[in-house]
């Protein structure tokens, strides 16, 4: 039996892709029992239906927050989820989600942190901030989730070059190449590390 593992995106997906790949692995410890997007046409939710994993778009833009608190924990609750991972999902999970869900949601930023992070910080803007710092490494990090954008403990970072000649473009590319690797095996860890609120996994049929 494994770990009930959601996966929050916002974009094509590619991160959910190979979570979603490791996942299909006898010895993986989560399987993705649900996808959340909060736009329609994402990649992720289209990936979502490929794999037959249940989907869910949560819309944000115009909403309150607390009716899309609301929204999320409805369909984390009706999936049973143990465990999320946001996944180039670009909004502030609601403080309701942070505090249920607390120590049990985890993001991969792609540059090191606190550094290269914050509110607005993602997709080229981190590798630009990397060029324009002139710093030697890069790399995707791993953190826990909680109310303030990527400021949550850092659990793995994986360096990455930054080569003189990069572009946005180049290192972005490398850099992703080691996301699709280093999450998948940071969430089988967490996935032995916390079990289940009852320390054991939900029943399944055909787990």
């Amino acid at each position: 039996m494994r770990v009930r593992l959601a996966v929050f995106a916002s974009g094509g997906g590619t991160n959910l892709q190979a979570i979603l790949d490791h996942a299909r692995a006898p010895a993986a410890r989560y399987r993705v029992a649900l996808v959340i997007g909060d736009r329609p046409g994402a990649g992720a939710i289209a990936r979502a239906s490929d794999a037959g994993v249940p989907a869910r778009v949560v819309p944000v833009a115009g909403r309150g927050a607390a009716e899309v608190e609301a929204d999320l924990l409805d369909a984390l609750g009706s999936h049973d989820i143990d465990l999320i991972a946001l996944a180039g999902y670009l909004r502030l999970v609601p403080r309701g989600v942070v505090a249920r869900y607390r120590g049990r949601i985890v993001n991969i930023h792609p540059a090191p942190l606190p550094r290269f992070g914050g509110k607005g910080m993602y997709g080229e803007r981190v590798h630009r901030a990397v060029l324009e710092a002139g710093v030697g490494s890069s790399g995707p990090t791993v953190h826990r989730v909680d109310e303030e954008y990527d400021r949550g403990a850092v659990l793995a970072h994986e360096p990455v070059p930054v080569l003189p000649d990069d572009t946005v473009e180049t290192l972005a590319a490398r850099v992703l190449e080691r996301e699709h690797a280093l999450y998948p095996r940071v969430l089988d860890r967490l996935a032995v590390e916390i079990g289940t609120p009852s320390g054991a996994a939900h029943p399944r049929q055909g787990e």
